[in-house]
């Protein structure tokens, strides 16, 4: 059982954390817990505070200048130009990505379209999935399936929006241990794969969400259905990997492990696999 729960991670861990978006910041294995976690809230606008008192004067005052615009602005174009300039701002000049992130998401809900909603939706889905603090998940999670929601409205039969809204709480709330979560979005992706079985996209969430659940033949089934149209789909493969280790079907996930090796050619990724191959002896 101490074996299975080292392995169940390796998915999110390596692939997503480490080869998609950088190095982890833990070196211990991470399992997935079987219950909901009690997670703290993330209060965003106090932590802006905090971040802005840490900066010189004149970044200050810049800010400052934006947030009077913000306040200022009564015509809703012109007070969404303003939340999209301070992101900017908070992005390039003050590199505080949680800022920039709120005002991206406050701005295109101003905003309402469905471009800019979709933008802030993805936004919120690439720092969700690489998140591992977990009161900044709940609320990045949160975030994002309220705007992939509000680009749905607009477009009820984008079968891209339903596979993000599903993503959110497959990546997101289902990360944090509350089954129902993960369900919620197999629901939301069982929709699209119902009424297209090859949209590859809809298929490989839901062997991950398979995955996280421990639905590990119902993930296999997809997961090699993925493989089969995307030989080169690192994702699907590491997690069919994850998965195997996760059945205690050694050999075949090794095969698999050692795949996902020569397709991610990394040295650093190739080291961390090697080392959850080991726990599988």
């Amino acid at each position: 059982m101490k074996n299975k729960l080292i392995i169940s991670a390796i998915g999110l861990l390596v692939v997503v954390l480490l080869f998609y978006y950088g190095k982890t910041t833990t070196d211990q294995p991470i399992s997935i817990p079987s219950g909901p976690k009690n997670v703290q809230s993330f209060d965003i606008q106090s932590f802006i505070n905090l971040e802005k008192t840490k900066q010189n004067q004149f970044v200050q005052k810049t800010i400052e200048e934006f947030e009077q615009k913000i306040i200022e602005n009564t015509v809703v174009s012109k007070k969404a130009s303003a939340m999209f300039s301070l992101a900017d701002y908070y992005k390039d000049s003050v590199q505080v990505p949680e800022a920039y992130l709120y005002y991206i998401s406050e701005a295109s809900k101003l905003d309402n379209s469905e471009k800019n909603l979709t933008f802030a939706a993805q936004l919120f889905l690439s720092a969700l999935r690489a998140e591992q603090d977990n009161s900044k998940l709940d609320w990045e999670s949160g975030e994002a399936i309220t705007l992939f929601e509000k680009a749905i409205l607009l477009n009820p039969d984008s079968d891209d929006l339903k596979i993000g809204l599903g993503s959110c709480y497959i990546f997101g709330k289902g990360r944090n241990g509350d089954p129902q979560q993960t369900m919620k979005g197999v629901q939301e992706l069982l929709g699209v794969a119902r009424k297209d079985s090859n949209n590859m996209k809809a298929q490989l969430v839901l062997g991950i969400g398979g995955y996280i659940s421990g639905q590990y033949d119902k993930a296999i089934a997809r997961l090699l259905k993925v493989v089969e149209k995307e030989p080169k789909n690192l994702e699907a493969i590491a997690f069919l990997a994850d998965t195997y280790a996760s059945k205690g079907m050694k050999e075949d996930a090794i095969k698999w492990y050692q795949l996902s090796k020569r397709l991610a050619n990394d040295e650093h990724y190739s080291n961390e696999v090697d080392n959850r191959i080991n726990q599988l002896h």
